[in-house]
């Protein structure tokens, strides 16, 4: 059995079902609660990683300083070609440890059930090829990628946040939204100029389209790894 090695970065921000469409495709994982002192690994040996998304940037090593090892293991998943899946924070630090460019608190926050719209680009991608032109997703976010890393893939966009998925290379993607998440966690969020009430609505009328593709994504990482 191949294992995944998954970095959470906050009580609340586990893999949901993004983990477990993973475990139903035969991966095992090996998640690292490192908002708690769970220390990650000095070098990665797992077959595939996932980081996941947190109340950070990428190098705010002062507030997180778990995230400078967790930076090292990027650099390696994408120097030998693991598998490599970021979301929101995990998404951002895969640009940055790329070259890419991250900005905190940076154009219009994002929240709540978003449509996405899928690039002309994605069509020769593993993960997003064949799917609809736009997709909803769950967003939760403030900061935001403003540079992709050279020779990037620009995969899915929305109006007030452009890079919402990219590959690098032929075996990392990082998200800016969150596949992971359903409509009831964001019951637990917080953010001022959104009526909670009507973000959940949305998500929930949106959750029988989104479900099956992002399952669809999620599975097609499994099979890579």
């Amino acid at each position: 059995m191949r294992d995944v090695l998954i970095v959470q970065n906050s009580r609340s921000g586990g893999p949901g079902r993004f983990g477990r469409w993973l475990e139903e495709a035969g991966l095992r994982l090996d998640v690292r609660h490192a908002y708690d002192g769970d220390p990650v690994p000095a070098k990665l040996r797992h077959d595939a990683m996932v980081m996941l998304g947190g109340g950070y940037l990428p190098g705010e090593d002062d507030r997180a300083p778990w995230l400078a090892p967790t930076r090292a293991l990027v650099g390696q998943a994408l120097a030998e070609d693991v598998p490599l899946f970021g979301i929101c924070l995990g998404g951002q630090m895969i640009a940055e440890v790329a070259g890419g460019e991250v900005t905190g608190d940076v154009g219009a926050p994002e929240n709540g059930s978003v449509p996405v719209t899928i690039r002309p680009e994605a069509a020769g991608d593993e993960l997003f090829r064949d799917l609809p032109p736009v997709v909803p997703a769950i967003e939760h976010h403030v900061d935001a990628i403003t540079g992709l890393p050279p020779g990037a893939v620009w995969l899915a966009e929305t109006a007030a946040c452009p890079y919402q998925a990219f590959r690098v290379g032929d075996l990392a993607w990082g998200v800016q939204f969150h596949p992971e998440v359903v409509p009831e966690r964001i019951r637990q969020w917080e953010v001022a100029g959104f009526d909670p009430d009507e973000v959940y609505a949305g998500a929930v009328a949106d959750e029988p389209v989104s479900t099956p593709i992002w399952h669809e994504v999620t599975t097609r990482f499994a099979k890579l790894v």
